[in-house]
């Protein structure tokens, strides 16, 4: 198997992506998956800056925006860096993963993907 690393597909520049979004229906794309069904994908890594005075929810969406498997509740306390969310879970077939936050633009998503080859 091989290994490359890359920034998250809706990171562009490596510096964070702020959630700007309140609901599953317009949430921020964080990343698209690999559209390989065979190989093993992409190894997600994200974590959480919340730089505001109080702490937010933060929804990470999961492959999709509609059944409760696909939500994942992150509790971000205030005045925090570097909050782990997801911790090298892998996702392919092109499946999205997108977030929301209690309010908008007070929380931003940073991390990298590991693409694993055959």
């Amino acid at each position: 198997m091989a290994y490359t690393r890359v920034l998250l597909s809706g990171d562009t520049h490596g510096i964070g992506i702020l959630v700007a979004h309140t609901t599953s229906g317009d949430a921020d794309t964080i990343h698209t998956a690999t559209s390989s069904t065979t190989d093993p994908g992409d190894e997600v890594w994200l974590w959480a800056d919340n730089p505001d005075t109080v702490a937010h929810v933060l929804k990470i969406w999961w492959g999709g925006t509609t059944a409760i498997t696909n939500e994942k509740v992150y509790t971000i306390p205030a005045l925090t860096s570097d909050v782990p969310l997801i911790r090298g879970t892998p996702l392919r077939n092109s499946l999205v993963v997108k977030a929301s936050c209690d309010t908008a633009n007070k929380v931003s998503i940073r991390g990298f993907i590991n693409r694993v080859t055959a």
